[in-house]
């Protein structure tokens, strides 16, 4: 079971592939995890990775390509894995396309902006503890403050409206084009299915969504 999952900002696409990995079994593979393991385990690869993050550049498509290859052609890999955020553009999917690296399922948790940003700016944190809640949908029982300790949450500066108006701007411009390329490249490999899922929903209801679209059983 090899999975692509795409979404926008605030959609959740990181809670339904920890969802997705634990019903499937198979790893959550992400750029950071893998960068940062590379960094750590000596490998040339590694010190090519750490070379280039000490320079503070972004770590080149095709180094990138070279570590999802190393990383998926380890043992807990045989039975599949999920790529959560990665690709992120068209050129980062055409250097895995090309370098052979198939994959079963595209599927993209799908989130209108409105929607992302009425989720995203009502989210309140608590510095101490990392709880958050939600201004509509899981508001604190005295306004402005921690349930347990009473002390102040603040908004987040990721979590301001006009941050997530240009998160979702970045994202349309340089990674929702992977839309159209895999649903083109689905059409013509049969191999490949795109699936489209609304990410409006409880957790619950959008994972089961996500698992009857695949119409498979573990």
């Amino acid at each position: 079971m090899r999975i692509i999952l795409l979404g926008s900002p605030g959609a959740g696409k990181g809670t339904q592939a920890v969802n997705l990995s634990k019903y499937f079994n198979i790893p959550l593979i992400s750029t950071g995890d893998m960068l940062r393991a590379a960094v750590s385990d000596g490998s040339t690869l590694g010190a090519k990775v750490k070379t280039i993050m000490e320079r503070g550049v972004l770590v080149p498509d095709d180094i990138i390509v070279d570590l999802v290859k190393q990383r998926i052609g380890k043992a807990d890999c045989q039975t599949g894995y999920l790529l959560d955020g990665f690709p992120r553009t068209i050129a980062q999917a055409d250097i895995l396309n090309k370098s052979g690296v198939s994959m079963d399922y595209v599927i993209e948790i799908h989130v209108a902006d409105e929607d992302v940003i009425a989720r995203l700016s009502g989210r309140l944190t608590h510095p101490g503890s990392g709880r958050i809640y939600h201004l509509i949908h899981n508001p604190p029982r005295l306004p402005l403050v921690d349930d347990i300790t009473g002390e102040a949450l603040v908004q987040r500066d990721d979590d301001r409206e006009e941050t997530i108006k240009n998160r979702l701007r970045v994202y349309h411009e340089k990674t929702e084009p992977l839309v159209t390329y895999y649903r083109e490249m689905a059409k013509k490999n049969g191999g490949l299915r795109y699936l489209r899922i609304s990410g409006i929903g409880a957790i619950e209801e959008i994972s089961r969504r996500i698992i009857e679209a695949m119409n498979l059983k573990k």
